[in-house]
C-alpha cells in the first residue's frame, strides 16, 4: 500500500552540495550548469513532497556539521554512512554501495597493486574528511598521505606527479577516468566497501 507522504506546501528547503563529485554532483562543462543524480533525485522528491529545493554550493569540509547545526536543511553529496557521522545527522536508507579504489596515472609501472603500493614509499593524495581518508590513513598513515580540499585537486596532483595515488570511490573514480581516460585509471582491486 503506497505510503501517504506529507504536503510541503511549497516550502523552500535548502541543500548543501559541493558539486565536485561526478556522477553524484558536477558542473556540466557543455552548459556550466550543476547536474548529476543528486539533482535528479531531490527534484523528484520535492515534485512527490511539494517542496522547492534551494541548492547551496558549499565546501565538503563541512557540510556535515553545517547539516547538523541547521544551516541546511540538508546535503546530498554521494555521502557515506558512517555510525560516527549518524550520531550528528539524520541518513536516508542507503542507495549506492561505494567500493573504495585506487586511481593512477595510466601506464604507471612501479606498482601493479594496492599491496605493492603499500610496500613501496609512495603517496596517497585523498580529499579531507572522507571516509577515503580514513582509509588512505589505515593504508600508509599520516606521513604519506597528502590531503586536498576537493577530489579534483587530489586527480590533478596525481596528473602531474606530486602523488603516486588517490584513494577514491569507485563510482566517482569511474566519473573522473571518464573525463581524463586518457590520463588515468582504476585499479582492479576493491580496498573496502561501504
Amino acid at each position: 500500500e503506497m505510503l501517504e507522504l506529507p504536503d510541503l506546501e511549497g516550502a523552500t528547503v535548502t541543500i548543501a552540495i559541493e558539486n565536485a563529485y561526478p556522477p553524484f554532483s558536477f558542473i556540466d562543462e557543455e552548459t556550466g550548469e550543476p547536474a548529476g543524480w543528486d539533482y535528479d533525485v531531490v527534484e523528484e522528491i520535492c515534485d512527490r513532497l511539494n517542496c522547492t529545493p534551494e541548492f547551496i554550493q558549499t565546501s565538503w569540509d563541512g557540510m556535515i556539521v553545517a547539516v547538523s547545526n541547521g544551516e541546511f536543511d540538508m546535503a546530498t553529496n554521494g555521502i557515506t554512512i558512517t555510525e560516527e557521522r549518524a550520531e550528528i545527522v539524520a541518513f536516508s536508507d542507503g542507495y549506492a554501495r561505494i567500493i573504495q579504489r585506487m586511481m593512477i596515472v595510466l601506464d604507471e609501472d612501479r606498482f601493479e597493486t594496492v599491496e605493492e603500493f603499500v610496500e613501496g614509499d609512495f603517496v596517497i593524495g585523498v580529499q579531507t574528511g572522507t571516509t577515503n581518508f580514513l582509509t588512505a590513513q589505515e593504508l600508509v598513515g599520516d606521513e604519506r598521505l597528502v590531503a586536498f580540499d576537493q577530489f579534483g585537486a587530489a586527480i590533478q596532483a596525481l596528473i602531474a606527479g606530486d602523488v603516486d595515488g588517490v584513494v577514491i570511490d569507485d563510482v566517482a573514480g569511474q566519473g573522473y577516468v571518464g573525463e581524463a581516460d586518457d590520463q588515468i585509471e582504476l585499479l582492479e582491486d576493491e580496498i573496502s566497501s561501504d
